[in-house]
Parts: structure tokens; sequence; C-alpha cells
């Protein structure tokens, strides 16, 4: 079958394993339209078989509910896919190098795109000066993001085109950085635009993702790129997209077609650019990095979305940062009334630096934390990013999945991508292992906030699991066989007992094999088959 053609109207799924709460040892699934229309056992398949326009055999696959990835940066992700990647570059030298072949390969680009250069993890540390990408490029306009994308190094050529810059050197960052983005993204063509959309969306279907949050704005891309994503995604069989824009403007917001005023509107930046905001200093630096909106603007900002029917959202990293907005909303609450506040489901994404008292904070305030806990696997240990910014005590407090589902807080998992890849078992095998024990979820509740989660922070709560009346957005995986994974023994012995009804996942340990998507389906529609499948 096609990838991109439609699914016929009835589907019967059979001979698999269906992870699905309305029975947890159901092997079979029928899809109506765009609809789950029944789970149940192999035997009572038989008496679906002959109503239906095709019977799907599944030969011991398993079948999940889709993934949703709630934090996406679509057309940087397809760019990055397309442009250089310098993630696993080792040294500076390397880069460089991979950098010189790039441009080579080239010739027709008018801007040189690259992403994930990491200088912490270099011998010397440094990252690659303006003269060196000069050199490598050949004199051409160059913009080559930092991992965290929130700074950035680019050639003498760029900052020609970017006005209102001189000849700086070493990473730009904040407005400097913006203004560099937004010349290198105005240089990118429209043709090149669809391409990168298209090769994003592709390659989530590809992963068993069937839902991305965009996560857009005017310091992240343009108007059109958000509006052209949106549009993409109605009209051609894709994954879906759920747009955000993050600006101060609740109309400009509703007039874009987006879900909320929110995403990366960014309440401070992030710690491996030394420009999350903190209450107490870095370790490797003597300041407490950058605060770009004050808790009387999350306030106004809050207000004027609830009022106007739309999620509001917050990118906020360090503390001081999740403290403003906390301080914020509670302000709004006490304005407009809690339960209005907590009815409108407004975000903080990343929201890595949390205390008690802000955890408690956000269980209180019905806000959802859009987590990446693949940015722990990245950055956390006694040895990683964190622990150099912050000193080891600090770094061991980040990313708290544990406590938030303790305290009751709704968790959404996402990639941030172009940050970290797309990535979504390797996402839920990160919050499972997370790198500080005491943090770890089992892998059902982090596999719950990587597609159940992702709904429910759009406000849905009748979708991302497999029960009949829920939308047909499921995956097919070839893996291996199905156990209970939980962070405390206990728990595992118990849930792996039969008795408790507890549905079984793939075993997400580190080393072992990540499940491979066979097919993904969106309300219905088969958006991606593996070849050969």
């Amino acid at each position: 079958m096609s990838a991109r053609t439609p699914e016929p109207k009835t589907v019967l799924l059979r001979r698999g394993e269906v992870h699905s709460p309305a029975d947890p040892f159901a092997t079979a699934m029928v899809v109506e339209r765009a609809q789950v229309a029944w789970v149940g056992s192999e035997g009572a398949a038989d008496a679906f078989a002959d109503g239906v326009d095709e019977v799907i055999d599944l030969d011991g696959a398993l079948v999940t509910p889709a993934f949703t990835d709630a934090h996406v940066h679509t057309t940087s992700t397809g760019l990055a896919l397309t442009g250089l990647d310098l993630s696993t570059a080792p040294t500076l030298e390397a880069a460089l190098a991979r950098l010189r072949d790039f441009a080579a390969a080239r010739p027709q680009d008018k801007v040189l795109l690259g992403h994930g250069w990491d200088a912490s993890r270099w011998p010397g540390g440094r990252p690659p000066t303006r003269a060196e990408l000069d050199e490598a490029t050949g004199g051409r306009p160059l913009y080559l993001s930092r991992i965290d994308v929130h700074s950035a190094v680019v050639t003498t050529a760029l900052l020609d085109l970017t006005p209102g810059l001189g000849p700086v050197d070493g990473p730009l960052t904040a407005d400097a950085h913006h203004a560099v983005r937004a010349a290198a993204f105005a240089a990118v063509t429209p043709r090149q635009r669809v391409e990168a959309q298209r090769t994003a969306l592709a390659h989530a279907a590809s992963l068993g993702i069937g839902s991305v949050h965009e996560c857009a704005g005017p310091e992240i891309s343009s108007e059109d790129d958000f509006t052209d994503l949106l549009r993409l995604a109605a009209e051609e069989p894709s994954p879906r997209v759920v747009g955000y824009w993050a600006e101060q403007d609740v109309e400009k917001a509703r007039e874009l077609g987006a879900l909320g005023a929110a995403g990366d509107l960014f309440v401070d930046g992030a710690l491996g650019s030394h420009t999350a905001c903190l209450h107490a200093p870095y370790t490797d630096a003597a300041h407490t990095g950058t605060a770009y909106l004050s808790a009387a603007e999350v306030v106004a900002h809050v207000t004027a979305c609830t009022e106007a029917g739309l999620q509001a959202g917050f990118h906020a990293i360090g503390d001081a940062a999740v403290t403003a907005v906390v301080e914020g909303v509670r302000t709004a609450a006490e304005k407009l009334g809690l339960a209005r506040i907590r009815a409108a489901r407004h975000r903080v994404e990343h929201a890595e630096m949390l205390t008690p008292e802000t955890i408690a904070a956000f269980a209180e305030l019905g806000l959802t934390a859009s987590v990446q806990p693949a940015f722990d696997a990245l950055w956390g240990g006694e040895d990683g990013m964190y622990a150099q910014r912050l000193g080891a005590e600090r770094a061991r407090t980040l990313n708290p999945f544990a406590a938030l589902l303790r305290a009751g807080v709704p968790l959404a998992f996402g990639s941030d991508s172009p940050v970290t890849p797309l990535d979504p078992w390797g996402t839920v095998r990160a919050a499972a292992f997370h790198r500080t024990p005491g943090h770890r979820v089992s892998v059902r509740a982090a596999f719950t906030a990587h597609t159940r989660g992702g709904w429910r922070a759009i406000g849905r709560d009748d979708a991302g699991v497999l029960v009949p009346g829920a939308p047909a957005d499921y995956a097919v995986w070839r893996t291996d066989e199905l156990i209970v994974q939980a962070p405390d023994d206990r728990v595992a012995r118990w849930s792996t007992d039969p008795r408790s009804g507890t549905p079984g996942l793939p075993d997400l340990t580190p080393g072992s094999d990540l499940p491979v998507c066979l097919r993904t389906v969106v309300g219905g529609r088969t958006v991606f088959v593996r070849p050969g499948e």
C-alpha cells in the first residue's frame, strides 16, 4: 500500500498485541473511518472479518497509540535533516572539516545552514571563530546554531546581510542571535522551506509520531512559515500539526490559526548558552543569566489569553524564570478565579529547574509541564553540561519527572527538535532511566506522557489511547517481548502479575534495541508504511 493513500473505510487489525486500557490482553482492533470502533481478543475478531474493507495481519506486531511530540520546530527540524548536522562532531577540527565538505556539496544554496555544535564537549571547549568559518565556507553566508538553539556562530557574509550588526565575533545570543537567524531564514527560498517541512513531517511519521506541537513565533520563524506549515499538514496526509505562536498578541495568535499564544514565549534562555535565568549565579560564570519577561508581563499575558479563550504558555528553564511564571499565573488566578485559570490548561515549556514549591504551584494552577527527557540524557549526570553550568548539587535537581507526577502535574513529552532528535521511544527510555535515579518514572507513565499527555495538553482528554470512540491515531511496531518496567522492583513485580491487568510495553533497558515502526496511521489514514512491509 502506498504510504500516502487514505486508509480504507473499515479495517480489522488482528493477530498482534494491542496496547489498550479497554482490554490489557487485546490482540485485535477495528478502525471505522477516523475512529477506533472495537478492541478485543482474537477469537472475537472473527465476527468482524467479513464486514470490513481490509484485514491487516499483524503477525505478532505491537499496536500503540501514535506518539505526540509536544514541542517541535518543524521547519528547523527539516532544515537540520537536509542541512549540516554537527551534533556528532567530536572536535572543532572535525566540525570545520564537515563544514568545508558541506559547503562544497551545496554550491547553489544562498545561505548555508547547520546545527548542533556543542563546544562544551570538544577538547579545548571553544567554538569556531568567524575567521575559521569564513575560510571553511569560502566567504559564503552561514548560520550555525548551537545545540540548544539559543546561540549561533555565523560568517562575515551573513553579518553583512543582517541590519544593525557590526563585525562581532564569537557566539551570538539574545537579540543579536534572533537578528542573524531571521536574516538566514529570510534567505531560504519558499521551495526549500516546503521541502524542509515535508521532510520533517515524513520523518516524524516514520517514527510513529501522529501529532506534533509546532512552537513558532516571530523570534523563531515567521508568520508565513507558520501558516504554510498548518496548511500543508491540513492538505496532505501527515502527522497532525497543532500550532502555538509565541507572541504577546492574543489577536495575532488567533488570526494565524494558533491554539495558543504560547510555546517558546521566552521568559529566559538556555543553560548551555548561560542565558537561562537563575536565582543564584552560574558555577562557571559570574552572573545569573537573562530575563526576557517579568512576572508582571506574565500576569498580563495569562489574563489576556484566559479572557480570550486561548492557551498561554512560556519557555522557562532557570529557577528564577519558573518562579516568575508561577508568580504571574498565581496573580492572574487571583484576578480571574482559580477555576478559570485551571480550565485554560496553560503550559510551561522545559520547566527544568523546579523546586518543591514551584512543583506544588504547577499542580495548584493546573499548569502542564511540557518537558524533554532527552535533555537529561544528553546533558545530565555528574560530568554533564548541567553540572558544568550549575555544579553537581544543583544539576541533580533538574527535570524531576517523578516529583511532578506525584504532585499531579500533567506531563507532556517532546523533543524540542532540532535541539534533540525526534525519537519517541528514546524519549520514554530517557525518562524511565533518568540519570538521577530519584527522578525516574515507570515506562508506562513515560509512555502515557508521550501519547495521551500531548493530547491532554491541548485540551483533549478523549485521545491518545486506543479505546472505542478515540481518534484512530496509532502506530504498528516490530518489537521483542513486552514487559512492565518501573523504577521500583516491588511495583514491577506486582504489575507483571497478569491479575494486575497492566498492558506490557517494549523493554527499554539501555542498550536494548528500540521498536521499529512498521506503519503510522493518523485519523484512519496511513501516513507511513515501512518499505517492504
